[in-house]
């Protein structure tokens, strides 16, 4: 379509040319204006609406009904629930007997009265006494000829059940003893009920509600429009009745309510969720019952807002399933936390690498020993565990561990190191026993569950948790080296059946280098302060689009967001397992890995026999030995340092970008020498502003630090 301004003229909008025809004509517009929206009728087809009103469809059949251990569970609480009713009250039926005993003669009193009164008539006195009063004697007569004859047939009823009950009195005094007390007490138990009185009932309650408001539309938008939203308190203001767009009825969902709300236009959920405890006291509600969440596969102001009977932390969780008993299989899901309803929900560690940040105290470390603990219990995995906070929370894990160090000095990391070096080369000799494998039986070139259980092969399933991994890729001398064993597993580690599990309290792009958070599959947030922190573990944009660990209040351990199984990230409470609990559990997958005969390494005593490590180089050096013009760039200096010495600096050499630049910088600062921006030329002759180093810098750091040998020796 055309642009130049004759060419508008000829858009068949002959009712825009009609309407602004008179400012046309007057000069006001060079050219007839262009209208955006076509008239008449939007034409749609009719089975695409139907497909798109039909995306969202509630459940036939409900959604515990849908879980047979779910259905199970509720009917043993229904059934426990009316069972411990009605104990309660049976164990109450003497002090029930007792209060009905009392009132009794109240009730005799009650009784004779109302029987009295009906037999005489005396309900109509007033209205008799009230024509007496007004002296009109024909009103009077004829209320006094009903009255008669009202007075007449209640008496005869009155003396027949009078005589009724005597006659009954005298059967039951020639009863057994066993009816007349059945009768005494049936006659009790009526005029007890009789003689109640109204602010004191006679049963007591079993259980007493819990003061909990039902979640209504109206408390719905009460609490939203206490955010402080503009937008929200517009919406309001315009409409009072219904401000808010509710795309299905507020419903019970598990032990709580859901309402799914379209926010007006321009707010989004992460305003929400940015103000959950402002939200929390518009609802009237403790701050871990309330839970705003998006909904991904609509649009970002669709939000789902789950409010539950009891805060998240404090709700009573099931037992594990594999608490007592059962085994693991990494190639299934296993149970390892429950949502806000209480229903376990099941992470596969095959074929994915884990990452779990947080901030301390809010436990991390207890979720990477569960997932540890998950894998001990599939007797054909090998476990490299890494405790590098040194604490020995781990330390129950040691009786089944192939490799188990707890600490961070020289010789642990050493210890370390030379075991990754160990699974890289196990890396590149899995690549090749699956290469080489037929397609038949490995058709897409991954470690099957057949595969997994073929000794022969040496491809069962190595998990390696690590706590505080920050610790080794800050390393001075081996952080590289880590860096680019972990950036290899994480990337083909999966599909060779090696999954690494990283733990940190400081997830930023230190302690998770990019090469590995960027390709860690499954994510386990915690807690964390920050949007760079909750982007870092959760992924890039998380915080952006409303999936925010940063909303979780200190009470709220081992709630977690957790991301990478299933369509969309979601909120779970990791199931909590006290140190002797995970001793008795890894003490049941000991037992099963001697039976199964895959009990190895560190488990069986086995000394670690590793390779000398090579000695330390002398970074200063090194680089003024590689270092012969007087500036050079972080990346030529990190690569002719690769060429010299490649069993040092090679991982360094294999780094790309920015991460190479950024190692040297780390690696010089113990140093006190800093980088800065160095002039200097590309491959095709161009020149370029990069970061690097002078020689004058290394040479002053060398002088300096022989210096202070020399007075060292001296002194």
């Amino acid at each position: 379509m055309s642009d130049h301004p004759d060419d508008r003229t000829q858009q068949p909008d002959q009712e825009a040319e009609i309407v602004h025809l008179d400012k046309f004509r007057a000069g006001r517009h060079p050219y007839p204006p262009t209208r955006v929206d076509l008239p008449g009728r939007d034409e749609h087809d009719w089975i695409s609406d139907l497909e798109e009103k039909t995306k969202t469809r509630r459940p036939i059949v409900p959604l515990w009904l849908r879980s047979r251990a779910e259905a199970l569970s509720i009917l043993r609480w229904i059934a426990a629930h009316y069972a411990y009713v009605a104990g309660y009250q049976v164990s109450r039926a003497p002090l029930y007997a007792g209060r009905l005993a009392v009132r009794s003669p109240r009730g005799l009193g009650r009784l004779v009265s109302g029987f009295f009164r009906w037999t005489f008539d005396l309900e109509g006195e007033p209205v008799r006494l009230a024509t007496v009063q007004k002296a009109d004697p024909e009103a009077y007569l004829k209320l006094s000829r009903q009255r008669d004859a009202r007075v007449r047939l209640r008496v005869f009823v009155t003396l027949l059940t009078l005589a009724t009950l005597l006659i009954a009195s005298i059967l039951v005094a020639a009863a057994p003893t066993p009816a007349q007390w059945a009768t005494l007490a049936f006659t009790l138990t009526l005029l007890g009920l009789l003689g109640r009185p109204a602010d004191r009932p006679l049963i007591d309650r079993a259980v007493i509600p819990a003061s909990v408001e039902k979640l209504t539309s109206d408390v719905v938008i009460r609490a939203l429009g206490s955010l402080g939203i503009a937008a929200i308190n517009q919406a309001v203001a315009k409409n009072p009745r219904n401000p808010l767009d509710f795309k299905a009825p507020i419903t019970r969902d598990g032990p709580g309510w859901r309402a799914d709300v379209d926010l007006p236009y321009g707010v989004t959920v992460a305003e929400v969720m940015d103000r959950r405890d402002k939200l929390a006291s518009g609802l009237r509600r403790p701050l871990g019952c309330v839970w705003p969440e998006t909904v991904p596969e609509a649009h970002t102001g669709r939000l789902m807002l789950w409010v539950g009977d009891q805060a998240m932390n404090k709700a009573r969780q099931p037992a594990w399933p594999l608490l007592r008993s059962g085994s693991a299989d990494l190639f299934k899901p296993t149970a390892f936390a429950t949502d806000q309803r209480g229903r376990f929900v099941g992470l596969t560690l095959m074929f994915v690498s884990v990452i779990i940040g947080s901030i301390p105290r809010m436990g991390k470390t207890f979720l990477l020993r569960l997932l540890a603990l998950i894998a001990a219990l599939d007797p054909r995995t090998e476990l490299h565990v890494y405790d590098l906070k040194g604490t020995g929370d781990l330390s129950a894990l040691e009786c089944v561990a192939h490799r188990y160090r707890a600490g961070d000095d020289d010789e642990d990391i050493e210890y370390a190191i030379t075991s990754m070096r160990a699974l890289r080369e196990e890396l590149r000799r899995r690549a090749k026993v699956i290469r080489n494998l037929p397609k038949d039986i490995c058709p897409e070139s991954k470690v099957t569950p057949e595969l997994a259980g073929t000794k022969s092969l040496g491809l069962h399933p190595i998990v390696i948790p690590v706590d505080e991994c920050q610790v080794w890729f800050e390393h001075e001398r081996y952080g590289a080296e880590f860096e680019a064993i972990c950036t290899d597993l994480v990337k083909r580690g999966p599909a060779l059946g090696m999954v690494l599990i990283l733990a940190t309290q400081r997830p930023d792009a230190k302690a998770l280098p990019t090469g590995v958070s960027a390709n860690a599959a499954v994510r386990l947030c915690l807690k964390v302060m920050g949007q760079l922190e909750n982007d870092m573990v959760l992924g890039t944009s998380a915080y952006k689009n409303g999936v925010r660990a940063t909303m979780f209040s200190f009470n709220d351990k081992g709630i977690c967001y957790f991301s990478g199984e299933g369509e969309n990230p979601r909120i779970v409470r990791c199931v909590y397992l006290d140190a002797p609990a995970a001793e008795k559990i890894a003490l049941r997958a000991r037992a099963v890995r001697q039976q199964a005969g895959t009990l190895s390494g560190h488990a069986l005593g086995e000394d670690f026999d590793a390779p000398e490590a090579a000695p330390v180089r002398d970074l200063l050096a090194d680089i003024a030995a590689v270092a012969n013009e007087p500036k050079l760039w972080n990346e030529v200096v990190v690569d002719r340092l690769a060429e010299l010495r490649p069993e040092v600096y090679g991982p360094w050499g294999e780094l790309e970008g920015a991460a190479k630049t950024a190692q040297l910088t780390n690696a010089l600062k113990p140093h006190g020498v800093k980088t800065g921006q160095v002039w200097g030329t590309t491959a095709d002759g161009k020149g370029a502003n990069r970061i690097g180093i002078t020689r004058d810098d290394i040479t002053q750091a060398l002088t300096q630090r022989d210096s202070r040998k020399g007075t060292g020796a001296a002194s």
